[in-house]
């Protein structure tokens, strides 16, 4: 019975091909853009290099001080002390990185300015992310205490200040009138790699400000690396409970916040939430909204083409329910027929997706971010087809069941 109701959806797209073509358009265009963006935030939110390790991964990135009192608020980085005074502490983690978010550092090479990202990190940063090392290895922990002008740069700074050259290790590098000795090379990253991304990475101890200063507020961020991804929740139980007993050393201001979160948490907490709620929720809510409103205008011009289809079928109907066929029959049929438009719609649509991806990686808009098509949002795709041929073919099926007999067959 199914290839049947194909062939007759084939033949009814066929019959009026300017409304097929619109219907087409609607839904591929829809889907198109769904599934972009879809790519674009899976690529954001799941684990990619290097930070492959980010399902058993909690990430601090700012420390807040708050007066209740006066309403007073401040906010920052954390600063090296926080992080290695307290947080480095905690046993349950497996691994804890630090390292500095980055600045800005000029250099001149043949009298051409390159402009150069910094970044400081110890040693057991290189441990949790994987970085692809084109030549080299990183600083150790040793050549960090001993306080080396040590350097890893990376692929394209490499090839800005250095040009052609194949090999680079042992050669020097300087950034704001200091040299450093290039010991690796790392593979490129895109730049919405907040935690990760650099052009020169440094060891803390040559920090050109001193990263002793006893505070809670500074330039750097930290990573926690759980042994598993079950040990997780016990980590940030421990981190809460040890952030819990640290006073403020402020009289002004009485609450400190300094979160470890997910990179999801992170993103909705900045996006949507405050240091007292990460906002989830309120985030689903609102990115749910926005979905079925950029549905509805499709939807509504979908639904009026099938009322319209329907419409012209009249005769067909009353034949058919002259000769038996129940309106439950018909709705099944009809739905089934726009079910089938809505796949090639998104077949269509999956095609320009692939176009326009491919499209966004060549314009290197955000360098190094390329987007693909995976398993997630091939099945996003395929659910918003199902979601907006059902919604779109529910309400004409209902209009076309309801039709008088008598009058249908009168419109033949």
């Amino acid at each position: 019975m199914l290839k049947n109701y194909f062939k007759i959806a084939i033949a009814v797209l066929k019959r009026r091909k300017f409304f097929t073509f619109i219907s087409l358009f609607g839904i591929s265009f829809t889907l198109t853009i769904l599934m972009v963006t879809t790519a674009f935030f899976d690529k954001m939110l799941s684990p990619s290099y290097p930070d492959y390790k980010r399902n058993r991964s909690l990430y601090i990135t700012g420390v807040a001080l708050v007066s209740s009192k006066n309403g007073w608020y401040n906010g920052s980085s954390a600063s090296f002390y926080f992080l290695d005074h307290y947080v480095s502490k905690l046993k349950t983690p497996e691994k804890i990185g630090i390292f500095s978010f980055s600045a800005k550092a000029n250099a001149y090479v043949n009298n051409k300015k390159v402009v150069m990202e910094y970044k400081y990190t110890d040693a057991n940063y290189w441990e949790i992310a994987e970085y692809q090392f084109l030549e080299g290895k990183p600083y150790t922990k040793q050549q960090i205490d001993n306080g080396e002008r040590v350097g890893v740069i990376s692929e394209s700074n490499k090839r800005n200040y250095f040009g052609d050259a194949k090999s680079v290790v042992g050669k020097y590098i300087e950034a704001d009138n200091v040299s450093y000795r290039i010991i690796g090379v790392v593979k490129d990253l895109p730049r919405s790699m907040r935690n990760f991304y650099g052009d020169l990475y440094l060891p803390y101890t040559v920090s050109k400000g001193n990263y002793k200063d006893v505070g809670f507020q500074g330039g750097f961020g930290a990573v926690l690396l759980a042994k598993s991804e079950a040990d997780v929740p016990k980590m940030r139980a421990e981190y809460q409970q040890m952030l819990s007993k640290i006073p403020t050393n402020d009289k002004e201001y009485d609450k400190l916040y300094a979160h470890a979160d997910t990179m999801l948490e992170s993103m909705s907490r900045k996006l949507f939430g405050n240091d007292e709620n990460v906002g989830i929720s309120r985030m689903i809510a609102i990115v749910s909204l926005f979905i079925l409103l950029f549905l509805l205008l499709p939807t509504i011009n979908l639904v009026n083409i099938n009322i319209t289809r329907i419409m012209e079928r009249s005769s067909e109907i009353g034949v058919r329910k002259a000769f038996g066929a129940s309106s439950k029959t018909l709705v099944y049929q009809f739905i089934v027929e726009n079910v089938i438009l809505t796949l090639l719609g998104g077949v269509i649509g999956v095609f320009l997706s692939i176009v326009c991806i491919f499209l966004f990686n060549q314009s290197d808009i955000l360098p190094n971010l390329n987007l693909s098509l995976n398993f997630t949002v091939l099945v996003f795709g395929f659910l918003i087809c199902l979601f907006f041929g059902l919604l779109s073919g529910v309400y004409p099926a209902w209009r076309m069941s309801r039709l008088n007999v008598v009058n249908a067959l009168k419109a033949q």
